[in-house]
């Protein structure tokens, strides 16, 4: 990156981004004067990508052709056939192949001026060093579970000045883009000074689970087939060698399928296909492509705004509708200042000692998204589940089943650990009377 582009007022533009939280009555901020200089700066910034799907095909398509020339896109996913019907910069004869390679290579051949740089990878795989050399990060995920760990890694690579106030040079604008059907968002987030996506949670909506009693013993839906192959049989069988299920090999699929099918016959049920196996596997979520296109569209927009201060950004959720005509409207939310990525205050529960370990790992799984915990007290692990240690994984199973007061005291605090979660998590556990 060219000494300019280092010394291009950054601590300006994000002094600037302090004064736009505190007066959002102006439209054009104080930073901006017309020049070939914002063309130049536009230009030499460095974008991050995250997702190279639907929504990320479009997002990098309206990057290149607003005039950005330096972008990064990750994904660690390959091109499957259902994905060519909206994810245009891929043909036939990509499938197999990186998602993230082949977007690259598409849009810097058809664009000139745009050089882009593909990682094809895990977000997890990346260092704070990585993510520390962009202006801005743009996310078009289908994941909470990634949107919660990059919000974490930017809240974390916000510095605090000796006299206690945030160093607004630190902070990396995080524009986050999201869809579902004929409905989709956009945020806007300045990490550690509006509201981040820990602080929201609670406005994602929750992963549909099926209870483990109705799928295995009253299955009623075609659903409750498919969960039961995939939680119950496919790990006491172990086909495939003993093989982790894997969504994107059509073997694995086929297997599940068939077994779906037999069970779905004994119960009477029916609808069980391919297409809703795979949606229950993969949880897949309706995707259309002009959703998309107007939600990349909006995030672009911000981008382009948040480098080149040529107008206000948005203040801070944007919601977008085409169910019944067209309706968009912009609502402000509230930091939640207990936030565990972005505030101070540690987490605290509350549960009655006669509860079971498995009730309060399952309030725990609940209040904090978590996916597969470990839970440990300092160095003593309560829940871990590995293969590489069956003792551990015996101790832990046999844990579930005995009362909370058994194992802790009240007022110890739990390490939490989680694939969704960036770092450890502390959460503090009393007893209720």
């Amino acid at each position: 990156m060219s000494t300019s582009v280092e010394n291009k007022s950054k601590r300006e533009r994000f002094h600037a981004i302090r004064r736009l939280c505190e007066n959002a009555s102006e439209f054009a901020t104080q930073y901006f004067s017309p020049g070939p200089e914002n063309l130049q700066f536009i230009r030499e910034a460095r974008i991050l990508v995250i997702g190279a799907g639907g929504l990320g095909c479009e997002l990098l398509k309206d990057l290149a052709l607003s005039g950005f020339g330096q972008l990064d896109v990750i994904d660690m996913d390959t091109i499957d056939l259902s994905n060519l019907n909206r994810q245009f910069l891929f043909r036939e004869s990509d499938i197999g192949h990186s998602k993230a390679e082949v977007a690259a290579a598409f849009v810097s051949r058809r664009v000139s001026t745009c050089k882009v740089m593909a990682h094809h990878c895990a977000i997890e795989e990346k260092s704070p060093a990585f993510y520390k050399q962009f202006h801005v990060i743009v996310c078009g995920l289908d994941s909470i579970k990634a949107r919660r760990w990059i919000n974490s890694m930017l809240c974390d690579l916000v510095e605090m000045s000796e006299d206690g106030e945030i160093d607004s040079s630190t902070i990396i604008p995080f524009v986050d883009g999201g869809t579902e059907g004929f409905k989709g968002n956009v945020r806007v987030i300045y990490p550690k000074m509006t509201a981040c996506v820990e602080c929201l949670l609670d406005l994602y909506p929750p992963q549909v689970n099926y209870p483990m009693c109705t799928i295995a013993h009253t299955p009623r839906l075609p659903e409750h087939c498919v969960e039961y192959v995939k939680a119950i049989e496919w790990p006491k069988e172990k086909p495939f060698d003993g093989e982790s299920l894997d969504a994107d090999r059509a073997e694995h699929v086929d297997w599940v399928l068939e077994r779906a099918k037999s069970r779905a016959e004994i119960f009477g049920i029916k609808g069980v296909d391919h297409r809703l196996c795979l949606g229950v596997l993969k949880r897949i979520i309706p995707a259309v492509a002009s959703t998309n296109a107007v939600v990349a569209a909006s995030c672009a927009l911000e981008v382009l705004k948040l480098v080149s201060n040529m107008a206000m950004p948005l203040d801070n959720y944007l919601n977008f509708s085409q169910t019944d005509g067209v309706h968009c409207a912009v609502v402000q939310l509230d930091r939640n200042h207990k936030c565990l990525a972005c505030g101070e205050n540690k987490a605290v529960m509350h549960i009655e000692p006669t509860a079971t370990f498995e009730t309060l790992m399952e309030r725990l799984k609940e209040k904090f998204h978590l996916t597969s915990p470990d839970i440990r007290v300092g160095t003593r692990p309560l829940y871990v589940i590995s293969d590489l240690m069956p003792e551990l994984k015996e101790t832990s199973e046999g844990n579930l089943i005995r009362p909370v007061s058994e194992l802790i005291d009240g007022g110890v605090e739990l390490l939490l650990t989680d694939p969704s979660l960036n770092r450890a998590l502390t959460v503090q556990i009393n007893f209720a009377e």
